[in-house]
């Protein structure tokens, strides 16, 4: 029942609480990625939701405009050479993802689920098929997030999100949103560029 009915209405009202409290911030942020290199304020990309459907994602720019495209950040060689000055304290605090709080009002995005992945990130894909994970909503951030988020390996990610979903309740729910402040503040789970 909180899954179909609950859910959805409280990630409206957190979203439009969040964006509320959070106005300062994005100003912010959007005047400082202006400031420091050449492109648009908000990144955008083709993400997997519910039901493997595609659904663009929201993000502010965090690195140059030329840098490859559609590749995890964590996989690329080089990372430290694309991600721009003020990119680089947005990962790090996770403030690029706070521009996802419209997706979640738009519809196609939760505040906790599975991390939407890439339409080429094939592995992931098929291992949260097997794991019932692709029928869920994406989130804002999830159990793989607060468990260990980029130092996963893919069988633990998928693994994890099935696990949430068999899981799925509002007391699961709070409890992720409170390890996630958790995480941000301390930077838990963050890599970037291939191990």
């Amino acid at each position: 029942m909180y899954n179909r009915f609950l859910k959805r209405w409280v990630d409206i009202v957190l979203a439009v609480i969040a964006i509320l409290l959070l106005a300062p911030i994005f100003a912010f942020a959007a005047i400082s990625i202006k400031l420091d290199s050449k492109g648009p304020i908000l990144f955008k990309q083709q993400r997997v939701g519910a039901h493997k459907t595609l659904f663009t994602i929201f993000k502010f720019r965090t690195m140059y405009v030329d840098t490859p495209k559609n590749m995890p950040t964590h996989l690329l060689t080089s990372p430290d050479a694309y991600i721009t000055k003020v990119g680089q304290f947005l990962r790090k605090t996770s403030l690029d993802e706070l521009p996802q709080l419209f997706n979640i009002l738009g519809g196609s995005m939760s505040v906790i689920g599975p991390r939407p992945a890439l339409y080429n990130q094939t592995d992931l894909i098929e291992k949260r098929e097997e794991t019932g994970a692709s029928e869920l909503k994406p989130g804002l951030s999830g159990l793989a997030q607060v468990m260990g988020r980029d130092t996963l390996s893919i069988e633990e990610k998928a693994k994890l999100d099935g696990l949430y979903g068999q899981k799925l309740s509002f007391a699961t729910d709070v409890k992720l949103i409170f390890s996630t402040i958790r995480k941000v503040v301390k930077s838990d789970g963050i890599q970037e560029g291939a191990s």
